[in-house]
């Protein structure tokens, strides 16, 4: 196959796609023109005269005050999904009516194309990327004058999950325009929502990458006597070397012991630099990125590769809620039922456990899940590991009670063609569990000499990533599940089993 090299991250084939070469995944080009495509046709129904679509990608940034870049760029979402263009500095823009693409890139002078990036011309980005129209940034407003829109459609909007806005177009000339920016986030938010099969591929492509390079870790942390950092490093090494995922979706949570209670250890503050011993519990919650496309992929095992009577008797409670989840979910289905659903398993398997007593159901009305996993079930998954699209005006709001339902990323109802993230969990958290105790609704569930024993455990998180069907859903996470199909994975066995 003929290949195009770039000095940034990637080659690209001539045939078309996004591709590291090798046996990695190649991605066509063909995906981000059906989702122009998708764009178009959706804002020709709300939008008169002639609109066009006006993003921008993202940009370097420095190093603090030198003259480097933070880390490798990764490409604006919204920009990546439209365009599939990895480079920074760029915009892009959609004719509505024509369904016509606008690539715009920066003027960069030949010294910095040499030191940086090798010399590119406009051909070389319109071949690239399949795009016939290709101009520099600094010539954007007269050929926007040209193309006479009716409006420039601009992004603007705040991200449910993190309360952060996008970043809306702007460029020198855009008061010459008429601009609105009041559509266009929660239509291609929406669409986000929504897998292609094309995008649904490359999703199932990381998160096997992913699988891999989880039950390689496994094998590798036997035994103990190995950091935290030295599992992370592990599974850095197989996606990129094998699947061409130079990046990860977030930061790598390599927890073992007590830090397997944090739900979002491995940041600066606790950078997986823990010693794992031979018997300590592992929670990895870690996954790839490939273009732009993440994954989730969550696994809870013994360092000894036996599970303890504690350690199988918490991970096999989750265990249930993970298939009773995934039983569940389907078209038509409410994700804050889901939820309920994972918590109310729970419960009733830590009742089963002689730690509770009652009613799973009474203990969900008032909040207990939320004790022990206090956070959703999952979220969606694509170009963001927390996909957008879970609060638009359009859809539930969130939901306040019980106590925990606020967790939820979205509170949508299920449909065909979203990819989720499903992660029931459960954690001993000594905060939270005294905060029980005190409580006169919840304690009364609660058998305390039990919950004691379990003080300093850590916890449980099972991750996978699904896609739903008109059939129910289907499961893209290939890493052993069972306690027993856990054991002899760790023990050398099963190899043919994932292939």
């Amino acid at each position: 196959m003929a290949l195009l090299a770039s000095s940034t991250s990637g080659i690209f084939s001539s045939c078309g796609s996004l591709w590291m070469g090798g046996d990695t995944f190649e991605v066509p080009l063909e995906l981000f023109a059906v989702n122009r495509r998708r764009l178009a046709k959706r804002l020709s129904r709300i939008v008169d005269g002639r609109p066009f679509v006006l993003l921008q990608g993202g940009s370097e940034l420095p190093f603090y005050d030198t003259d480097l870049t933070y880390h490798v760029f990764r490409q604006e979402s919204f920009f990546m999904w439209t365009f599939g263009v990895i480079e920074s500095g760029c915009y892009g823009a959609v004719d509505v009516i024509s369904g016509s693409a606008y690539l715009f890139i920066p003027r960069i002078s030949d010294k910095y194309q040499i030191v940086w990036m090798g010399v590119r011309t406009l051909e070389d980005f319109s071949g690239r990327y399949n795009i016939r129209n290709v101009h520099y940034c600094d010539e954007m407003e007269k050929v926007l004058h040209n193309a006479h829109p009716s409006v420039l459609l601009t992004l603007k909007g705040v991200n449910s999950d993190s309360g952060l806005p996008v970043n809306e177009a702007k460029f020198p000339g855009i008061e010459k325009f008429s601009v609105d920016n009041t559509i266009l986030y929660e239509e291609i938010a929406d669409l986000r929502v929504f897998k292609t099969d094309l995008e649904i591929s490359v999703l199932k492509y990381v998160t096997e990458i992913s699988s891999e390079g989880h039950r390689k870790v496994m094998r590798y942390v036997k035994g103990g006597n190995k950091f935290e950092y030295q599992c992370e490093s592990e599974f850095l090494h197989h996606c990129y070397s094998v699947g061409g995922c130079r990046q990860v979706a977030y930061t790598s949570i390599c927890a073992s012991a007590r830090n397997t209670a944090i739900l979002q250890y491995g940041h600066a503050d606790s950078p997986n630099d823990k010693m794992i011993e031979s018997d300590d519990l592992c929670l990895f919650d870690m996954g790839a990125s490939y273009f732009g496309f993440c994954s989730s992929v969550g696994c809870c095992f013994p360092a000894s590769g036996k599970f303890t009577a504690d350690q199988k008797l918490i991970y096999e409670a989750v265990l249930a809620a993970s298939c009773a989840v995934f039983k569940a979910c389907k078209p038509g289905v409410k994700w804050v039922d889901i939820h309920i659903l994972g918590n109310q398993v729970l419960l009733g398997e830590l009742v089963k456990a002689k730690l509770l007593k009652g009613d799973p159901e009474a203990m969900t009305s008032v909040g207990l899940g939320a004790i022990f996993q206090p956070h959703g079930i999952g979220h969606f998954l694509g170009l963001d590991v927390h996909d957008v699209g879970g609060y638009l005006s359009s859809q539930p709001p969130r939901r306040g009670e019980p106590r925990g339902i606020d967790k939820l990323r979205t509170a949508r109802v299920l449909q065909e063609r979203m990819v989720l993230c499903i992660e029931p969990a459960c954690y001993f958290i000594d905060v939270l569990l005294d905060e029980a105790l005190k409580d006169a609704v919840l304690s009364k569930f609660l058998i305390p000499e039990a919950i004691a024993r379990f003080r300093g455990f850590g916890g449980v998180r099972i991750v996978d990533v699904i896609a739903i069907t008109k059939n129910g859903a289907v499961n893209f996470t290939k890493v052993p599940r069972t306690v027993k199909d856990i054991e002899k994975w760790m023990a050398g066995k099963d190899d043919k089993k994932y292939k």
